[in-house]
């Protein structure tokens, strides 16, 4: 049985509920207070954070490593492209994700608080980068076309945050609107969702 030690509110622990609920497998989840960690997610994670995996003796961190690790060990419905080419891109853009709008949601769910002009310029980033998604989206039912995969798992935590993070969007965005609608949808999403987040979006 694969455990997942999840933070309540943390949308990395959340891509990964995510995954494990779209695979329909067993599962075991243990919530996990943010601000009051037990000590063994240290000993786990030498940085102290979660989402962490564990299965028998293998221990995983970091959300994008423990989700290819279930998309590989549970094959169906596979989530990264079989393609080796489109599977390299789809990495690159995770990547990419992380440089240049989770650097910032980090900035946004730090437990130790940060000035208002750094949290400002982290929303303002946020909003622009996601502004610049908007055209992949006017055609693409999902980021990488028809097919729902890792990126859309990736991204789909952001946006359930956005009016958490006080972070309003252009009009010119309205395609990540209708996009976010389509992944919020999706039952194994619904599922993933804590009670502390189902109250994050009015």
């Amino acid at each position: 049985m694969m455990v997942l030690y999840s933070g309540t509110t943390c949308p990395f622990s959340q891509r990964c509920r995510f995954v494990l609920f779209e695979k329909g497998m067993d599962f075991e989840i243990r919530d996990i207070d943010l601000y009051n960690k037990p000590e063994d997610i240290a000993v786990m994670n030498p940085y102290g954070q979660v989402p962490i995996l564990v299965e028998r003796d293998l221990i995983l961190y970091e959300s994008n490593i423990i989700n290819e690790y279930i998309d590989e060990r549970f094959p169906h419905p596979q989530l990264m492209p079989a393609d080796p080419i489109m599977r390299a891109r789809t990495r690159l853009f995770l990547y990419n994700f992380e440089k240049e709008l989770f650097v910032h949601v980090s900035v946004l769910e730090n437990r130790n608080p940060v000035d208002a002009k750094t949290r400002e310029t982290a929303r303002n980033n946020i909003r622009d980068r996601l502004s610049q998604l908007a055209p992949l989206l006017v055609k693409n039912k999902y980021m990488l076309g028809e097919e729902f995969s890792m990126l859309d798992v990736a991204i789909a935590p952001l946006l359930w945050r956005l009016d958490h993070y006080e972070i309003e969007l252009p009009k010119s965005a309205a395609p990540i609107q209708k996009y976010a609608e389509r992944l919020f949808s999706r039952p194994a999403y619904i599922e993933s969702l804590t009670p502390s987040e189902k109250v994050m979006r009015r």
